[in-house]
């Protein structure tokens, strides 16, 4: 093609370089350095982001004074040919903030005010609450755009009701607010009475994959209805069935919810674990509980990402700030030394392996994944390095960490219109530039989060600047594009041009993949790092501790594992009344010897 002959709609997202307000026009710079010139139109309008169930903000009228050198800007307009060249016309802006250097996603109570809305639109739409009592007989895995569901038959998965516990927990914990724990203790009680299964003979419990509910009949599946998983136990729906409960446990310290850990990581210790080897299983059998036997064909002795390193983002992290126990160190410890050692294949490609035979050799031939790489899986490796980094120090936690920090802008994320791509191929054909993506150029929410948090934490702990604007322009396009402004909660996937995909399951607000985990996960830690390690701004958090229920009636607060020396207690308030009984420096709280449950209130203060 000599040159472009024909008409196209894009995004262009970068920092104003110079406007001329004669011509109606203005530089705009790419992320990684190339120059545009974009034309307004007389139908051009402007919003500056707005949070959920806040109102539109229409900049319009000011484009002349927010056009200015360095402002972060998203533009959507058309490519028209023009001679021998190109003219980008302008038909709407997106600022993030309203002026350079200034992100509304960084205010102090942004990602509270999101995660509270996002809890109570699930709490709406599975409950109907608040007409309706939270009861998680009501609970459905599938919600569509608007947060309807079906009434007939329906699937309760465990996974996703542990994942919108998780949400429920986390935001009780940023705000204090009753109708969200009760959203948590409840959808964990359900839990451990409908799909939580006790084996006496083995004296250990597992987790079935979920319920089946026709008509008035309940049908308990204990292995998996998930394509990839079919007919075996794996081990990451284990895993998640944790991550609710352990985040409630945080909150209340029931003992019930420890026992149930302790005797799920039994599990994965007798059965998942590479006893001869190193890691744990990605399946098992679902009769003999063996990960080597010959019925769980492709997944068969097989080793992958998330039966390895998805422990301690989903509740191992979790379990250790609520006990400060060291076998959940160890534990932790275990899975990032593992993942440091065998995950990287920097000689044959700028990402991770993800999937693996029983002796660590490279499996890629699986399934879909082939030799393939998954973006947010990379990203979610170095954000959770970091946070081990803070527990325990090693160089090759920080140096993988930092080693994938950099490489994954030019390899993963789109640096022409922002955000982070989904699956792409690993290695790169015969005369190609760019990494092949896999099934379309779309953009999925979770693995924004993963962005998000990776460059947060990694700015919050090195100070690196670039760092920092990677997780500007990462939390600039998620708060741009994936609000749903109209039915609430959060899209599940957008072009790449930042419009909403709303086609077949990615239409859902609630699905196998989507239940209001990754969002709640995104603003609670979100706020964690920004506020205490970035911007140095106090936060509140709030437990309401069962009497007697936490060992030596010791309270532990630390919000997520910072760098040690990072924060400290300023105030402590029990049921509102101030309250001294605490250690500033180790982040815990000396419970008040009663038998009544009692709520308190921690405010957290950066150390400057």
């Amino acid at each position: 093609m000599d040159h472009m002959s024909f008409s196209f709609s894009d995004t262009i997202a970068g920092y104003i370089t110079a406007f001329n307000r004669s011509e109606k026009s203005f530089g705009i710079k790419t992320s990684d350095g190339r120059e545009y010139q974009a034309y307004l139109t007389p139908s051009a309008y402007g919003r500056i982001s707005q949070n959920l169930e806040e109102p539109y903000l229409d900049c319009t009228a000011r484009f002349g004074e927010m056009l200015t050198p360095g402002q972060h800007v998203f533009a959507y307009g058309v490519f028209y040919p023009h001679g021998q060249d190109y003219k980008f016309e302008v038909k709407y802006l997106v600022f993030p903030g309203d002026e350079p250097n200034k992100y509304r996603h960084e205010e102090p109570d942004w990602w509270v005010k999101q995660i509270r809305s996002i809890a109570d639109s699930y709490l709406k739409w599975q409950f109907g609450y608040p007409e309706q009592a939270i009861d998680y007989r009501e609970y459905r895995t599938y919600l569509n755009l608007a947060g309807t569901k079906k009434r007939q038959d329906f699937l309760q998965e465990t996974d996703t009701v542990s994942r919108l516990v998780y949400g429920f927990a986390s935001a009780y914990l940023l705000t204090g607010e009753d109708r969200f724990l009760e959203g948590a203790e409840k959808g964990t009680e359900y839990l451990r009475q409908h799909m939580r299964f006790y084996d006496h003979d083995e004296d250990l419990i597992y987790w079935y994959h979920g319920i089946q509910v026709t008509g008035n009949r309940e049908q308990k599946l204990l292995t998996s209805e998930f394509g990839d998983d079919y007919d075996a136990i794996p081990a990451y729906e284990q895993i998640y069935a944790l991550a609710g409960p352990i985040q409630t446990y945080r909150i209340t310290g029931d003992r019930r919810i420890l026992r149930d850990a302790e005797m799920t990581i039994d599990l994965f210790d007798r059965f998942f674990l590479d006893k001869e080897g190193v890691g744990y299983f990605s399946h098992i059998d679902p009769i003999t509980l063996d990960p080597r036997a010959e019925s769980l064909g492709a997944n068969r002795a097989r080793k992958n990402w998330n039966s390895v390193g998805d422990h301690a983002p989903a509740y191992l992290i979790n379990l250790w700030l609520a006990t400060g126990e060291q076998k959940y160190a160890d534990m932790l410890e275990y899975t990032f030394d593992t993942i440091a050692k065998y995950f990287p294949d920097y000689d044959n490609s700028p990402f991770v392996q993800e999937r693996f035979y029983e002796d660590w050799s490279h499996d890629n031939t699986w399934g879909w994944q082939q030799n393939r790489a998954v973006i947010g899986h990379n990203l979610k490796i170095a954000w959770n390095l970091m946070r081990m980094q803070s527990l325990k120090p090693k160089k090759e936690y920080a140096d993988l960490a930092e080693k994938i920090a950099a490489l994954m802008p030019d390899a993963g994320s789109d640096r022409q219109r922002g955000g982070w791509y989904d699956v792409v191929e690993r290695t790169l054909g015969e005369g190609e530039e760019h990494y092949r993506y896999v099934w379309h150029d779309r953009k999925a929410w979770w693995q924004q989060e993963q962005a998000i948090l990776a460059y947060l934490i990694l700015h919050g702990i090195t100070q690196e600047p670039e760092y920092l604007r990677h997780a500007r322009e990462a939390s600039a396009f998620y708060n741009a594009f994936f609000l749903d402004h109209d039915d609430g909660g959060i899209y599940f996937n957008v072009l790449a041009n930042g419009l909403p995909y709303l086609m077949g399951n990615e239409r859902f607000k609630g699905s196998h993949s989507m239940s209001g985990y990754h969002s709640t996960e995104l603003s609670y830690l979100s706020a964690v790092y920004t506020n205490l390690l970035i911007t140095k701004q106090p936060m509140d958090f709030y437990f309401k501790p069962q009497p007697g229920a936490f060992k030596d009636n010791i309270l532990r607060v630390q919000p997520d594992i910072l760098p040690p020396g990072s924060v400290r207690i300023g105030k402590v308030w029990a049921n509102e009344e101030e309250y001294t009984d605490f250690d500033a420096d180790a982040l815990t709280v000396k419970l008040p010897d009663t038998q009544e449950q009692v709520k308190i209130r921690v405010q957290i203060i950066p150390n400057t």
